[in-house]
């Protein structure tokens, strides 16, 4: 009687440990968080496309991932606007390219006090901190709405940091909530 109460247990115990192994509870829940954010941000299909790449679902995790594609992005686009701001020909873009290559070296710096600020769980001061980015990205953006146009990728640029940025303050306000 004992011995098939322990099978019957026993039996019991590997199929919990055998359905828990087949069935992936993460990617559920991967695509929750995913959805989650990205339905907050201003490029929900860009979004989604970041964080698929991500490799984890952990928000923590995410930040750190986002910020550091941010600084990537913002690294490269400060070096194209210093390089055109060296190469433009017409007064007004070299003068322009000049001030985006101010603002993205402000935006670089704001993405780094943001990692500090994650490490130090601070999550305020991330948001802050990509709203920030975000604004330097918006500025020189805005700088070419009177002609003459900016034909670089410039532009194109600022407008995946300002995306980026908005990837990285809904998960500093998610991070926010449950702090």
């Amino acid at each position: 009687m004992a011995s098939s109460s322990f099978l019957a247990v026993f039996r019991i115990v590997l199929l919990v440990l055998f359905f828990n192994g087949m069935v992936p509870m993460h990617a559920a829940s991967q695509d929750d968080i995913v959805s989650t954010i990205c339905k907050k941000t201003r490029n929900p299909s860009f979004c989604f496309n970041v964080l698929k790449s991500a490799g984890t679902t952990d928000l923590k995790g995410l930040a750190t991932f986002t910020l550091n594609l941010a600084h990537d992005k913002v690294a490269q686009t400060h070096a194209l606007a210093l390089s055109l701001a060296s190469k433009a020909a017409d007064p007004k873009l070299k003068d322009r390219y000049a001030t985006c290559a101010e603002q993205y070296d402000d935006a670089a710096d704001d993405i780094e006090d943001g990692k500090n600020d994650l490490r130090e769980g601070d999550y305020n001061g991330v948001n802050i901190k990509a709203s920030a980015a975000m604004t330097e990205a918006g500025d020189c953006l805005d700088s070419f709405t009177q002609p003459p146009k900016d034909p670089s990728a410039l532009s194109g640029n600022g407008k995946t940091v300002e995306d980026i940025c908005s990837i990285i303050l809904v998960i500093a306000n998610l991070l926010l909530g449950r702090a």
